[in-house]
């Protein structure tokens, strides 16, 4: 359930509001809408049925959210969010751009990345300090060493950097060197690692599992988000299925979905979602098409001796190639007005 306060209604109102529902046994969790400030009712809302809510001064109306998901559901926060890293704006009409190699292999190596990063237009550089592989034989990353790399890459060229955290133990360390903490797919639903990074105080980047639903999905943002950290930004990266010409089958479709269902912003990783380097510019620009709120492409200096994932990374040719397409692109798009999405 959320409750619409009145565009008048005073700090003394919206207080009552939440004692009223706390009163009940139940969380009370306060959204700024565009006009008016929404006070969403987490728990069960049964609870509610003795407590006159909408006779209370402030209150306009009150309205029930079907979904599981409550913090993360458009229904409960109807304006489409805006992450703001350190004035980048991710969910804000231009489409952000993450590229770097899959995995922090050496200083020399992140940092003529970082450079190719830099010159194409792209604001965020990625790469892996701990890698979670599937053969415990495959490199498994620098990990604290590859953070340290990261930092570094930062100070060189002032693009933000976005690692992934693949254990409660490891968020500490992350976040002191990252700005945006990466949840990958492997750990979409570990959820004692979700509320932690709930309370990490970084924006949060949640891709979405190997074979899990949107629901599953929005489900699993919801963990973050109920932990106290509103910055959530989905990632499509593709979905297992009996395809096997691809690494994994990238479903465009989710971003029109988690337009209409969610307020959260969302990109798209054309990367992992086919596994091969030749199909990043066609999905790349398809999902800008669709509506993505950025992508998340892998780069790398020398893809033939990249120590992970070099058959799904752009060299830097054809990096600025794709580059120089999604800002075309998305600049038609906005000159024209054309937005995909019906939220």
């Amino acid at each position: 359930m959320v409750i619409i306060m009145n565009p008048e209604a005073t700090a003394e109102n919206i207080s009552e509001v939440i004692k009223a529902i706390e009163g009940a046994g139940l969380e009370a969790k306060i959204m700024e809408g565009a006009q008016q400030k929404i006070v969403g009712v987490i728990g069960d809302k049964t609870k509610m049925a003795s407590v006159a809510i909408g006779a209370m001064p402030g209150v306009d109306h009150s309205v029930e959210i079907s979904k599981s998901y409550k913090l993360a559901s458009r229904e409960f926060h109807p304006q489409s969010t805006t992450i703001d890293v350190d004035g980048i704006k991710i969910g804000g009409g231009e489409p952000v751009v993450m590229a770097g190699p899959c995995a922090v292999e050496s200083l020399e190596q992140l940092l003529s990345a970082a450079e190719i990063v830099k010159k194409g237009g792209a604001k965020f550089l990625r790469g892996g300090a701990y890698k979670p592989r599937t053969s415990p034989y495959s490199f498994q990353g620098l990990e604290v060493e590859g953070l340290k790399i990261l930092a570094k890459a930062r100070e060189k060229t002032g693009l933000k950097v976005i690692t992934e955290v693949t254990t409660v133990e490891g968020i500490a360390p992350v976040a002191e060197y990252a700005d945006i903490l990466q949840i990958g797919a492997r750990n979409m639903q570990n959820f004692g690692l979700l509320k932690e990074v709930g309370k990490c105080g970084k924006p949060v980047m949640l891709k979405r599992g190997l074979a899990s639903t949107i629901d599953e999905w929005l489900n699993a943002a919801e963990y973050i988000m109920n932990a106290g950290n509103p910055d959530v930004i989905l990632c499509e990266r593709g979905i297992r299925t009996y395809e096997t010409y691809t690494r994994n089958t990238l479903d465009l479709s989710a971003v029109a979905a988690i337009k209409h269902l969610s307020h959260l912003p969302i990109i798209v990783d054309p990367s992992h979602g086919t596994g091969k380097w030749r199909m990043i510019k066609p999905m790349a620009f398809a999902a800008i098409a669709a509506g993505a709120d950025g992508l998340m492409m892998e780069v790398h200096p020398n893809p033939a001796k990249a120590l992970s994932d070099g058959s799904q990374s752009l060299t830097s040719e054809n990096y600025f190639e794709v580059m120089r397409g999604v800002q075309k692109l998305s600049k038609l798009m906005r000159e024209e007005n054309l937005n995909p999405i019906v939220e």
